[in-house]
């Protein structure tokens, strides 16, 4: 649309696709949360030693904090967006020469 206005059928389809990607956001995290446990415990009942598991976290919760900035810190792009875009592309927008 050349308003940027969306139909209840995109705002739908937007709507499902963010809370699909929050679930599996959560679903991430409790996985982290139980394996790194786990890993602990292991830890712990083994050694006691040098802290190995925290390679593990680092490295997923990296990862996990890239799912999390996706998911809660990244805006969709709009229609709108995609328009300015264009137009810049052209030379009849913002920033054009």
């Amino acid at each position: 649309m050349a308003d940027g206005m969306m139909t209840d059928e995109q705002l739908r389809e937007a709507a499902v696709k963010r809370i699909k990607k929050r679930k599996d956001f959560y679903g991430h995290l409790v996985a982290y949360v139980i394996v790194n446990v786990f890993l602990v415990l292991v830890w712990y009942l083994t050694s006691r030693g040098y802290f190995w598991p925290m390679w593990v976290m680092i490295g997923w919760g990296i990862g996990l904090a890239f799912n999390a900035w996706d998911v809660f810190g990244r805006k969709e792009v709009s229609e709108a967006d995609v328009q300015a875009e264009m137009e810049k592309l052209r030379g009849r927008g913002p920033g054009a020469s």
